[in-house]
This record gives C-alpha cells, sequence and structure tokens, in this order.
C-alpha cells in the first residue's frame, strides 16, 4: 500500500484544487494568471529559478529554467522546467514553438557538450579540451 503523510496529502490537494479551480474561474470572468501564480510557488517548490535568454533567434524571449539538484552534495543539477519569464518585456510568459521546445534541446543525446576537431581530409571527429579549442580558435583568427 502507498504510504501518503498528511503533510503530502494536503499539498496534493491544494495543488489539485488551485488546478480545478483555476479552469473554472476563467469561465467566470476571473483572471487565470493571479490564481495560476499563486499556485506556481507549490509547482516547482523544490527546485532553483534561473533567469536566461532564449538563443534561437534575435528577439530575444526571457525564460525561466528550473533545475533541481545541487553540485556541492554532489548532485549534478539537471533543468526539468522551462518557460517563458512573465516579467520579461519582449515575451511577457509567452514562448513561441521554438523557445518552447528548448527543454528537450538541452536533453538531446545529439547535443555537444565539449569541443571536437575533424582533420582534414578525416570524416571522423576527434574529441578535444578546451584549451586546444581555444587556441585554434585564436591561432585561425590571427592568421
Amino acid at each position: 500500500m502507498l504510504s501518503v503523510t498528511r503533510r503530502q496529502f494536503l499539498q496534493f490537494s491544494a495543488v489539485s484544487a488551485a488546478g480545478l479551480g483555476a479552469s473554472s474561474l476563467v469561465t467566470l470572468g476571473f483572471s487565470s494568471t493571479q490564481v495560476l501564480a499563486e499556485v506556481r510557488q507549490y509547482k516547482l517548490e523544490r527546485t532553483t529559478e534561473t533567469r536566461n535568454t532564449c538563443p534561437y533567434c534575435s528577439v530575444g524571449c526571457g525564460l525561466l529554467m528550473y533545475s533541481l539538484g545541487d553540485k556541492a552534495k554532489n548532485a549534478p543539477a539537471e533543468i526539468i522546467h522551462i518557460e517563458g519569464d512573465p516579467d520579461h518585456p519582449v515575451n511577457r510568459g509567452t514562448l513561441c514553438p521554438k523557445g518552447a521546445g528548448l527543454l528537450d534541446f538541452v536533453h538531446s543525446p545529439n547535443r555537444l557538450k565539449y569541443p571536437e576537431y575533424r582533420a582534414p581530409g578525416s570524416d571522423k571527429f576527434v574529441r578535444i579540451s578546451w584549451d586546444e579549442a581555444f587556441d585554434r580558435i585564436a591561432r585561425l583568427m590571427k592568421n
């Protein structure tokens, strides 16, 4: 049997009731933004919020990224949720489809996390250190 503490039950009940209340309040003409802002603190309670800018286009929409984990406790931080920044003057909390798919980009297995180099005439990339990559870039920019 699933053991649920009284505190967990009350937290789940409050979030569920607020979500249902928000959807029914919209039909009555109330602002869903205010209601959802109250629920937001429970949705992402143990996460770290980081403000950033969407990298996809030149519009510069504001993002809120939420991560779990604490590097001080040897738990790698992992981004679990991304949403538009409601305080940002450009997008005011909304994201286009590219921005909404940013979480998939972050967790993609094809995303490069370190520099790679392909020698002339080769068809394979070789992992190199960051120092090697920066030295090569600096050397090529000077010449």
